[in-house]
């Protein structure tokens, strides 16, 4: 049997490449605050990959998207084993492209404390008297920079993506800046919708997108998972404070309020965590995670 050795690691995925296609896994690392926690979650791969599975099956309409399967018999007999079984997918290779794509549609977390010092977010103006958690007149597009482990992404303008673009794609830096920009608020808004359905909100969450050999943009790494988005209980919902979610704000809020963790949660934490995970994926695929 062939072995194989990730040629990246990320905070929560790896990435191993099979000279024609990759296969990324999602592990059970959990992040918070750019920092790899000292403990693991345990099904959490298996979430965030039969996840972004099903938004990739559901998008798939709007724009092209990396994944080829997530079926261990079309994988090398090395990602058929356990450790693997459901957190991992074959994907296409594409050229990534260096901007993390942000939707808001509901008002908090940075956004919020930007909103309450000077009126925007992320350098865009939003109307006077919003509360904490409010749903936006229209979602609002903010992409950053991508930042290694250990550092912080950067919010920037869409005028600054598109001069990164244009740095990295001569003469398409514009084009694919407002592609990503359309689909991103494209797809938000078909499964923000959908989600609202499944008694989910989802108040944010990123894209990424990259280029296939032909220079078409191509939807890829995860979608719309816990890890990647705010997702809040539809019934409750009330703007002016806090929601309750189901996503790792909860370990943020945590870890915020355990300063001397160290980043290490107790195991009712990360039980709570898990269950939270596994109530969204339920709540938005109507499928028992296998």
């Amino acid at each position: 049997m062939e072995m194989y050795t990730p040629v990246k690691e990320g905070k929560v995925r790896e990435i191993y490449d099979l000279g024609d296609a990759l296969v990324m896994v999602a592990t059970d690392r959990i992040s918070a605050f750019d920092v790899i926690l000292k403990n693991k979650i345990e099904k959490k791969g298996t979430v965030l990959t039969q996840m972004s599975r099903f938004w990739f099956e559901y998008t798939k309409d709007i724009l092209p998207n990396h994944m080829i399967s997530c079926e261990p018999a079309d994988m090398p007999e090395f990602f058929r084993g356990p450790e693997f079984a459901g957190k991992s997918m074959l994907c296409r290779k594409l050229t990534m492209l260096p901007i993390e794509c942000i939707v808001r549609g509901y008002i908090t977390g940075s956004g919020w404390k930007s909103y309450k010092e000077n009126g925007t977010v992320c350098g865009i103006r939003l109307p006077e008297g919003l509360k904490e958690c409010e749903k936006l007149p229209e979602a609002i597009y903010t992409p950053s920079t991508k930042a290694e482990i250990g550092d912080h992404d950067e919010n920037i303008s869409f005028e600054r993506s598109m001069e990164v673009l244009e740095k990295e794609f001569p003469g398409r830096g514009r084009e694919y800046a407002e592609t990503i920009r359309d689909c991103t608020l494209l797809l938000y808004k078909k499964c923000a919708d959908y989600a609202r359905t499944r008694g989910i909100i989802i108040a944010d969450t990123k894209f990424e997108f990259g280029l296939d050999e032909d220079g078409n943009v191509v939807l890829a790494d995860e979608m719309l998972t816990p890890d990647s988005s705010r997702f809040w209980p539809v019934e409750g919902y009330e703007p002016g404070h806090g929601q309750p979610s189901f996503d790792k704000q909860f370990v943020r809020d945590w870890l915020k309020a355990n300063p001397e963790s160290d980043y290490l949660l107790p195991d009712d934490v990360i039980e709570k965590t898990i269950a939270k995970y596994l109530e969204a994926y339920e709540l938005l695929t109507g499928e028992k995670l296998a």
